[in-house]
């Protein structure tokens, strides 16, 4: 039996002020709101849904600040200058810089947004991942 493969289609993020990260993820990115969540929202880039919630940086039920969770997210642009001043007029901050430009390597930018979240930008996309989904 074959096994069942999964899709990643959702992230949920912890942040300080859901209107402010909202218009980030709009100015940034050019998401759109998907809906309303329980403490927060879902944006859409029409693929994959990121909900965006007020939980004071806990995940409810464990009681304390979690060690484990999102490291960073990543964002497949068409033009990397573009898209990283998009980022920085929308208030992202540069985190750390490009991978060396080799044969195996995946040329990608690490921000910050302005809740100190990372996430990357990159025009070649990673390995395994496919930039546009086909439609069933």
């Amino acid at each position: 039996m074959e096994k069942e493969k999964y899709k990643l289609r959702h992230i949920a993020l912890s942040v300080r002020d859901v209107a402010a990260t909202q218009k980030f993820f709009e100015e940034a990115f050019g998401m759109t709101k998907a809906g309303d969540a329980q403490n927060g929202i879902y944006m859409t880039d029409g693929t994959i849904n990121v909900a965006l919630l007020a939980k004071n940086g806990k995940i409810p039920g464990l009681g304390v600040e979690p060690f484990y969770g999102v490291m960073h997210f990543g964002m497949w642009v068409d033009d990397l200058e573009q898209a990283e001043d998009q980022v920085k007029r929308a208030g992202g901050v540069h985190f750390q810089g490009r991978a060396p430009n080799t044969p195996n390597s995946y040329y990608e930018v690490k921000y910050r947004d302005p809740d100190g979240i990372v996430f990357d930008i990159t025009a070649s996309g990673w390995k395994g991942a496919v930039k546009n989904v086909k439609p069933e």
